[in-house]
């Protein structure tokens, strides 16, 4: 009965980060410095958060410390509030608070800590809205062309198609087509994202396959094992379209029977 009856840790959510009360005390004076209208950049370095910061700052020795900790304080809720877009006002207060609570430069000779408020003025959120507008119509721009282009590679690679297509767009420029067929001749078609890639290697290496197959031997040969594979298969309704290609006598090889 003793094997379990160890005490365990009570679950609970984490501790809150200590704020001004929690901090250690000092043997040294202490002060306090309050921010006001401070403008930090956001993510977007043009657009900037509006904060206010009360702190305090303790010190073992008598001097002023002031400037030292609204330094410190600043510059913590400057990279803090760099990840930061100003869409995201209640997170970015969060994050500096959560920064800023916990004693900075925890050292025994000197730190501060303090609470942030912030605020974004209708400028900056209106060149943040017209900097995401910006953004947004720049990757649509982005897609269209993509998608041009991928239209242009799928025609092409395809030789019907870019027959018509050069006929219907040049139609003065005839006689230029066999160049584009020489330098697209390599072009392959582009690729489906959505599209099974197993199932086009396999389209491409049957393509392949029949291009190679020159003579009517070597055909039936291949439509032999094609119908006895899907026999084997149990693939019925295949096996019988396939027996449909085969001839109904065996093609003579070509060599020397006798």
């Amino acid at each position: 009965m003793t094997l379990f009856a160890r005490r365990r840790p009570r679950s609970g959510p984490p501790p809150a980060a200590p704020g001004p009360a929690a901090a250690p005390e000092a043997a040294g004076p202490k002060g306090t410095v309050e921010l006001h209208d401070e403008r930090l950049p956001s993510c977007i370095r043009s657009v900037f958060f509006t904060t206010h910061i009360d702190g305090f700052w303790y010190a073992p020795d008598s001097e002023c410390h002031a400037a030292r900790a609204r330094h410190d304080l600043r510059e913590c809720a400057r990279h803090t509030l760099s990840g930061y877009s100003v869409f995201e006002l209640t997170a970015a207060q969060y994050a500096v608070n959560l920064a800023i609570a916990r004693p900075l430069r925890p050292t025994g000779r000197f730190t501060a800590y303090g609470t942030a408020r912030l605020t974004v003025d209708d400028a900056d959120r209106d060149l943040a809205e017209e900097h995401l507008h910006r953004e947004r119509s720049t990757e649509l721009e982005q897609r269209d062309a993509h998608r041009r282009l991928v239209f242009l590679q799928r025609l092409l690679a395809d030789s019907d198609l870019r027959l018509v297509w050069w006929i219907d767009q040049h139609p003065d420029r005839i006689s230029d087509l066999p160049q584009l067929v020489k330098e697209t001749k390599d072009l392959k078609p582009p690729r489906d994202s959505d599209h099974d890639v197993l199932r086009g290697e396999v389209v491409r290496f049957v393509d392949q396959l029949l291009t190679d197959m020159r003579t009517p031997q070597q055909r039936e040969v291949f439509l032999r094992a094609l119908t006895q594979a899907l026999h084997t298969l149990g693939s019925t309704e295949l096996q019988q379209t396939a027996a449909t290609w085969l001839p109904t006598h065996l093609t003579d090889s070509g060599g020397d029977t006798t």
